[in-house]
């Protein structure tokens, strides 16, 4: 794997972590604050609250509405497993998550394949 893969995969990695760190810290504070409880009703609010809030709120259901889409066709195209990790994550962790492990596994993924395409181009000795 070359350097630069190597340092693309481990950018992909920590945005990744962080991506899950930080929303589940929002997420605890959310629930200290609000209740024992995550009441989605009220976070859906919350999240809605003022124009900036409802900015960044529709601007994150956009964009993660179409990078989705584009994760089930790259997925599709590149026949990647473990999607289902990504999905499951984006649901129960964070979208902030789930993406950049997308772009992780798809990194790796190419990289099997150039393996692969390396592989049947070298002659038979």
């Amino acid at each position: 794997m070359s350097i630069s893969r190597k340092i693309l995969c481990l950018i992909y990695c920590a945005l990744s972590i962080a991506g899950a760190l930080f929303p589940t810290l929002a997420n605890i504070e959310f629930m200290r604050v609000y209740g024992p409880g995550f009441d989605i009703t009220q976070f859906i609010e919350l999240a809605n609250n003022n124009p900036a809030a409802e900015s960044l709120s529709r601007d994150l259901m956009i964009s993660a509405t179409a990078i989705s889409v584009w994760i089930f066709s790259e997925s599709r195209r590149l026949h990647m497993k473990h999607l289902w990790i990504v999905i499951v994550g984006t649901f129960t962790i964070a979208f902030a998550f789930s993406a950049p492990l997308f772009l992780l596994l798809r990194e790796r993924r190419l990289y099997e394949l150039e393996k692969e395409e390396l592989k049947i181009d070298l002659p038979n000795t």
